[in-house]
């Protein structure tokens, strides 16, 4: 994992769970400012994927258990398009506080890959 992706994957996803939340209690549908949030740590999902398959080969191999990385990073990778499907299925204001969870759910669980990546004994 590179370092500085962490921080920005944290905070984004963070960001976008609060954004979601506050949302969600102004009882708003999930929109596109909603969906387009969680589209984002998404995407940057997408990237630490790419990161986390060349990143053994460049030298920088992960200090504990690879299994229990990747598991993170495939649940993190199918749980907000899931989200978002019930979002896009039943638009209302709890749609968004699940898209909420769900993002929040990703900051931490983007942290514990973080965790696993660099600060576990051999």
């Amino acid at each position: 994992m590179i370092e500085w992706l962490v921080w920005v994957m944290v905070a984004v996803a963070a960001a976008a769970g609060i954004l979601c939340l506050v949302l969600g209690l102004m009882k708003r549908a999930p929109d596109d400012l909603s969906l387009g949030a969680t589209l984002l740590v998404e995407v940057l999902l997408l990237a630490q994927v790419v990161v986390s398959i060349v990143a053994p080969f460049v030298g920088n191999h992960p200090t504990g258990d690879a299994l229990e990385f990747w598991a993170y990073l495939i649940t993190a990778l199918v749980m907000l398009p899931l989200a978002g499907l019930w979002a896009l299925i039943e638009r209302s204001r709890w749609s968004t506080i699940v898209l909420a969870v769900a993002n929040l759910a990703v900051s931490i669980m983007v942290y514990r890959m973080f965790v696993i990546w660099t600060v576990q004994g051999h």
